[in-house]
């Protein structure tokens, strides 16, 4: 299968650079992954598509203020690191730029030496084993020092930290946010409990490979990064008792999806488990785990449009894109939302 056979035409002024004001107000384009037929709507309206009995997994990664920018104690340089994974207690492996002035035995001193860190390796592509000093807790230094690492498409900075995070993100990991999930607020989860819909979460840490372009031309040769995920007991049953009772289970977002299937694949069935996934999925794949997604709207050719492509099938997957873009629906991680589901859960909603 082509990587071509995903490529749309995306003007550049439709990639949100910043988060709307009030995050349920995102316009949400449903798909019918049925039958193709599509509705707009707003998300707080999410309620109207979602039927008491039905699951909605969440991923509740947080999103660590990973971007530092330090100087080299020996000379002054400016130095920018981001943490990508942390491999024992106070070792990170880190990207750093520029990565030629950082060899092993470099310090670099970060809020005037409140962080510091030793290079204890070099990796290819700009890639260090930094060993951090400071005195406290690593995490309160970070809070107080990072900034959020935004991806590289966005250009502005983020006023509010908390925007790139969603308002139920606890278990710290994630070089980027699982962005499906941004469009949530308090009062529109409780809403959605309320209607007699359970909410569960998984944990998925999202790495920065999620941003890597597909460089192959055929999907078959891509590799995909893999990335860590934790699913409890209590979603486990959560799955079960959805399915057997005739309910359907929506993820929120593609980590959710990834972590999901790569249980049902790994155990014939969604059980508590952790580990890595490098799950890759294209067209052809079949779905033991998910009914129905929400997810934003994705780069042309990335792994991500490849994804609910296998849900909701390419030629109504790229006729739906070609409409947001149309409709000038904001697109990628501060744009809009898109619920794929099958028609037994809608009202019409074309009113709204």
């Amino acid at each position: 299968m082509k990587v071509e056979d995903f490529d749309f035409d995306l003007p550049e002024e439709l990639i949100a650079q910043i988060p709307l004001l009030e995050r349920a107000e995102s316009r949400m384009m449903v798909l019918d992954k049925q039958t193709g037929n599509i509705q707009h709507d707003v998300f707080k309206h999410i309620v109207e598509y979602i039927q008491p009995g039905d699951l909605l997994v969440l991923n509740d990664t947080k999103v660590l203020p990973a971007r530092l920018h330090g100087v080299k104690e020996e000379t002054g340089a400016n130095i920018e690191v981001l943490l990508l994974k942390q491999d024992e207690k106070d070792v990170w492996e880190t990207l750093v730029k520029p990565a030629k002035r950082i060899k092993e035995g470099s310090i670099i001193s970060f809020g005037d030496g409140k962080l510091r860190a030793v290079c204890t390796a070099e990796k290819e592509h700009g890639g260090r084993m930094l060993r951090f000093e400071y005195e406290g807790i690593f995490y309160e230094v970070l809070d107080e020092l990072g900034e959020m690492p935004l991806p590289p498409y966005i250009k502005e900075q983020l006023e509010e930290k908390d925007r790139y995070q969603t308002v139920y993100a606890k278990e710290r990991g994630s070089a980027a946010a699982p962005t499906a999930g941004l469009h949530f607020t308090e009062q529109l989860l409780n809403e959605i409990k309320m209607r007699g819909v359970r909410v569960e979460f998984i944990t998925l840490h999202v790495g920065l490979g999620t941003f890597r372009p597909v460089s192959v031309d055929t999907i078959e040769e891509h590799d995909m990064h893999a990335e860590y995920y934790t699913i409890s007991k209590q979603t486990e049953d959560a799955i079960r008792e959805t399915k057997e009772n005739g309910g359907r289970v929506i993820a929120v977002g593609t980590t959710s999806v990834r972590t999901l299937e790569t249980a049902a694949l790994d155990h014939g069935t969604v059980k508590e488990s952790n580990g890595w996934t490098d799950i890759f999925i294209y067209p052809g794949f079949e779905f033991r785990a998910i009914d129905g997604m929400i997810t934003n709207f994705h780069l042309p050719k990335s792994t991500l449009i490849m994804l609910i492509s296998a849900l909701a099938g390419q030629k109504e997957v790229l006729k739906a894109y070609a409409e947001a873009v149309k409709e000038q629906y904001r697109f990628f991680s501060f744009g809009d939302a898109m619920l794929i589901i099958d028609s037994k859960g809608g009202t019409d909603n074309d009113s709204h």
